[in-house]
């Protein structure tokens, strides 16, 4: 089975080609530039692993929340080649791939939503590629955070750097260790489709979806005037 993934939901736009199991990628800081870098990133990686789109039995997208732009981005790639190849899709919630990095079984991510926000979720491990959702996504201030049942936490993402006397404060207790640098990947983003499509799953081109938390995606110059105060 051959599985493409893009992940583009924040400051990273990364790429994956899952051959069999074995994962190939493709990584960049994007700096708002996904559009431009995502589709150079596919035609390379599948040129590397002398991969045709043609072969592709699936294409899975991180699907947020995240960036709006980002998000929407991956979305309409993830359609345009799905739609031309009549391939299945997959959208996989990007804090559960963003969680599949963890060294522990019990896991809380957080990431940097601006807006003095974060995108929170916590979870544990069943199994492989299983995950238990203990706290759904969501955004939330830092200092409205939800508190986390026990301890033995690994806490994830850079809202833990953008926010550390707050989060630290609420949670620093029950964090067994923390990783400020860790990101949502691509790499997770084909290993947890992987059992979706090995199933027969995944849907059509046009119904691919975004997992939006936040009502409002725009400030008004006010709004964004206060937050520089």
């Amino acid at each position: 089975m051959k599985i493409l993934a893009v992940e583009t939901s924040g400051e990273h736009c990364s790429v994956a080609l899952s051959i069999k199991g074995q994962l190939y990628h493709r990584d960049a800081a994007s700096d708002q530039r996904q559009s431009g870098l995502l589709i150079d990133m596919i035609q390379a990686l599948l040129s590397d692993c002398r991969v045709l789109a043609s072969e592709l039995n699936g294409i899975a997208y991180g699907c947020g929340p995240g960036s709006f732009t980002g998000l929407r981005v991956a979305c309409g790639v993830v359609q345009g080649i799905a739609a031309g190849l009549n391939l299945p899709v997959v959208g996989i919630p990007t804090l559960t791939a963003l969680a599949h990095q963890a060294t522990r079984d019990r896991v809380v991510c957080c990431i940097d939503a601006r807006m003095k926000e974060v995108y929170h979720a916590a979870f544990e491990r069943v199994s492989g590629t299983t995950w238990k959702v203990v706290m759904e996504p969501a955004v939330y201030s830092p200092e409205s955070l939800p508190t986390l049942p026990g301890k033995d936490w690994q806490g994830l993402g850079n809202g833990f750097a953008a926010y550390e006397p707050a989060l630290q404060a609420l949670y620093g207790a029950q964090l067994s260790s923390i990783d400020k640098r860790c990101y949502p990947h691509a790499k997770q983003v084909a290993q947890l489709s992987e059992p979706i499509f090995a199933a027969g799953g995944g849907g059509k081109a046009e119904e691919a979806s975004l997992l939006y938390v936040r009502d409002k995606v725009a400030l008004t110059i006010h709004e964004r005037s206060l937050l520089k105060q």
